[in-house]
C-alpha cells in the first residue's frame, strides 16, 4: 500500500466506506477534486478582498463578493463543473484555475534570403 500520512489514511477509509467499485472511487475522487478547488478559490477570494466571507470587516470595504460563475475543469477523473467566486469590482483573477496559456504560431520571416 502507498505510504500515506494519517489524514491520507483517514481519507482512504472514508472512500472505502462510501464506494463499492472502482467506478465509485473515480466518481468520488472527481467530486473531491472539484470540491477542493472550490475551497481553494474561496480562500483566494478571502485574500483578494482582505476579509473572510460574512465578516463585518467587509462592510463598506469598497469591494465584496458578488455570487459565482460556473467553470468546467478537466482532470484525470473527467470534466467537472465548479463554482468560481466573483467580486463586485471584477478584479478577482484566481491563480488556482488560471486560464490556459494559448500558444500562437507566429510566422518568422528569414531575411537571409
Amino acid at each position: 500500500m502507498a505510504r500515506l500520512n494519517e489524514k491520507g489514511q483517514e481519507l482512504v477509509r472514508v472512500l472505502c466506506a462510501e464506494c463499492e467499485s472502482p467506478e465509485d472511487v473515480t466518481k468520488m475522487l472527481k467530486e473531491l477534486f472539484a470540491g477542493t478547488l472550490e475551497e481553494m478559490l474561496q480562500a483566494e477570494m478571502d485574500v483578494h478582498l482582505g476579509y473572510e466571507k460574512h465578516s463585518p470587516e467587509g462592510d463598506h470595504s469598497g469591494n465584496s463578493r458578488n455570487g459565482y460563475g460556473e467553470k468546467t475543469i478537466k482532470s484525470a477523473w473527467g470534466e467537472s463543473k465548479i463554482a468560481v467566486p466573483r467580486d463586485r469590482n471584477g478584479t478577482f483573477e484566481p491563480k488556482v484555475i488560471e486560464p490556459p496559456k494559448i500558444a500562437c504560431a507566429v510566422g518568422h520571416h528569414d531575411s537571409t534570403g
